[in-house]
């Protein structure tokens, strides 16, 4: 029989390896030199009698035996994880890591001073925050939770709503001096039209609904861009016309910075909500933070009060 890892540090180092995805980011998270992971790599190995990797200067890549290696130690790391949380959750303690996913400008604006306060109630709660506007399936097993604005990437995740959130066509004071307002979406095909680029979706095609009436419009994008900050930075600049979520434009409107054009037509809801892998099996840390989420946007979300 082959000699086993010493201990569970073992296949945590193995673990970090792999997610940090080369042998320099796995130092730098470890906070020690390449040198040093790579010898504690082979030092592994030579205990389990087996190459676990293919390493060059420039490449790594797992052997078979190491893809076996990875996914024994992930289940079982992931069981120990949930062990600890039993016990602590028996205790009363809320404690370990919160993995968090949320995009970039409602992370920034909203999801950042959430998981502040919320640490703040439950200081040995360590959380780690994500921010991208790129949620696919596999963010599934990354995140014990994930809130998304907008359409679902995957139907098969749990959701649970956050915040109604609606969506606006905008444009500047500015803009609209030189170009007079669309009277019906047909007329936005003659604009000058600023996009944002998230999910995935067909960012030049608006939809709008009214009664039973229903329109799709392809806009021109004279402007496109994959951060929603800049596209309504372009848009006070009275650039063009820009599709928005009420909760990045709902401040400007008050203002009047920006100007809701064809308020009488809706287009699709982009509300905020949590996406879980499952029901089954969350933890008292993440059923913790979910309550917190959705009682901090109630009665009304901060965009509509």
């Amino acid at each position: 029989m082959q000699p086993m890892p010493r201990d569970i540090t073992d296949l945590r180092f193995f673990v970090t390896i792999i997610e940090s995805g080369s042998m320099a980011e796995a130092a730098r998270r470890l906070d020690v030199t390449a040198s040093a992971v790579s010898q504690r790599l082979r030092q592994l190995e030579g205990r389990l009698g087996m190459q676990l990797a293919h390493r060059t200067t420039r490449r790594f890549s797992l052997t078979e035996e190491g893809e076996l290696f990875h996914a024994g130690a992930v289940s079982l790391l992931s069981q120990l994880d949930d062990l600890v949380d039993t016990l602590r959750e028996r205790s009363g303690e809320v404690a370990g890591t919160l993995h968090v996913g949320g995009p970039l400008g409602f992370g920034r604006h909203y999801l950042a001073p959430a998981i502040a306060e919320f640490h703040t109630q439950y200081p040995k709660l360590m959380v780690s925050l994500t921010l991208s506007d790129v949620v696919s399936a596999a963010d599934a097993n990354r995140f014990d939770l994930i809130v998304h604005i907008g359409s679902l990437p995957d139907s098969s995740m749990v959701v649970y709503p956050i915040a109604p959130n609606a969506r606006f066509i905008c444009a500047a004071p500015e803009y609209l001096a030189r170009r007079p307002a669309p009277r019906e979406p047909a007329e936005l095909a003659q604009h000058d039209c600023i996009v944002l680029r998230e999910n995935d979706e067909d960012v030049t095609l608006w939809k709008f609904r009214k009664k039973r009436s229903e329109v799709a419009v392809r806009v021109p994008a004279i402007l496109s861009c994959n951060d929603g900050e800049v596209a309504r930075q372009w848009a006070l600049q009275g650039k063009g016309v820009i599709m928005r979520s009420e909760w990045d434009v709902a401040e400007s409107l008050a203002s009047g910075r920006l100007v809701r054009l064809l308020p009488d037509w809706n287009l699709p809801d982009a509300d905020a909500v949590a996406l879980v892998a499952s029901r089954a099996g969350m933890s008292a840390r993440v059923k913790l933070f979910l309550a917190f989420l959705q009682a901090r946007f109630k009665p009304l979300p901060p965009w509509r009060r």
